[in-house]
């Protein structure tokens, strides 16, 4: 965890264990597939208790780099909720993972004695992890989403497990990552926690705390100059009350964390935020009467915008340091970040 190696990632406190099931009612499992030449899996952030087709969890997402391949932002963008949890895998394995999250929306509402849904909005979020990872195998089935979903709970594995296993990020091995911060509005306290996907950033841009890090472990191993290829993945969660617009500007935050570490948000890197709120819910009420929702006020944001910050730029460091070094499917060895400090 990076609380045992930085302690200069902004300045807000942490949640008890540093990351997004901070939030109550959140939940994280991973199924990692890893044999021969397959060395990917998948992630799955569970949004709130009970059902979530029918909660509906208010929700926003946004596209700072849109070189991805995700599944179901169109109508969460047009909608503002969730119906599914969010999975995350690698690029050629959506479909598979999309497929999954079906299967449990319909087995969910089955089990709850609800109408069964004629509509399902899958949400999954992707990194390309082929430089590790046959993906071309397409190694992630039904079954890993289901396992995942079964595993979920607060206490998660970081670094190269689940949708991280074959991730590099800043040419070291990247993974998954999170931590939390708390902001205290109006007398009251809030969470934030981030999740992340890594895969993205060149090496001699990295930085650490400010630090150019990077551009030694370059020089240790004169490393040449190449474009800023892969992508991440960034998913936010609150208890704060939020609509999904203003969801919208906090997630947009996260673009300031990866900036932070050192990202220019390159051509071929899918930059993706998600964020999702436990405060407000959308699901459908009897006689279509209103929802009742409660929002912040706007200028109470700032807190929230500080602390997506934060949580993305140490929930990236995260993933560097707690994911274990690996080697490529064409033989480069990818050191893990924990070596250098």
């Amino acid at each position: 965890m990076t609380k045992d190696f930085i302690i200069g990632v902004g300045k807000l406190p942490r949640g008890t264990r540093n990351a997004i099931t901070d939030v109550a009612g959140v939940r994280v499992g991973h199924a990692t597939v890893d044999h021969g030449d397959a060395h990917t899996g998948v992630t799955v952030i569970v949004p709130c208790e009970g059902n979530v087709y029918a909660r509906k969890p208010v929700a926003a997402a946004h596209l700072l780099n849109g070189f991805g391949k995700t599944c179901g932002l169109v109508q969460l963008e047009e909608l503002g909720c969730l119906e599914t949890p969010i999975a995350l895998t690698n690029t050629l394995c959506v479909g598979r993972v999309a497929d999954a999250l079906v299967t449990h929306a319909l087995r969910e509402a089955e089990r709850d004695g609800l109408d069964l849904p004629g509509t399902i909005n899958p949400v999954v979020g992707e990194t390309n992890d082929g430089r590790i990872n046959n993906i071309r195998a397409r190694s992630v089935g039904g079954r890993d989403v289901l396992d995942a979903i079964d595993a979920a709970g607060t206490d998660f594995a970081h670094g190269a497990v689940g949708a991280g296993r074959g991730t590099v990020c800043f040419g070291l091995k990247g993974g998954i990552g999170s931590s939390s911060r708390l902001i205290e509005i109006g007398g009251a306290t809030y969470t934030l926690g981030v999740l992340v996907q890594s895969n993205f950033g060149r090496m001699p841009d990295l930085a650490v705390c400010g630090e150019p890090i990077g551009r030694r472990i370059a020089g240790k191993f004169a490393v040449t100059e190449e474009p800023e290829r892969g992508s991440v993945m960034v998913v936010v969660a609150t208890d704060a009350p939020l609509s999904s617009r203003q969801l919208g500007r906090v997630i947009r935050r996260a673009t300031v964390g990866l900036v932070r570490c050192g990202s220019y948000m390159g051509h071929g890197s899918g930059d993706v935020f998600i964020g999702f709120t436990t405060a407000n819910y959308m699901s459908d009420s009897a006689n279509g009467m209103p929802l009742g929702l409660q929002v912040l006020p706007e200028a109470a944001l700032d807190g929230l915008f500080r602390a997506c910050a934060e949580a993305t730029e140490e929930a990236v460091l995260d993933s560097l340091l707690a994911a274990e070094p690996m080697r490529g499917l064409d033989g480069t060895f990818y050191h893990s970040l924990s070596e250098f400090l």
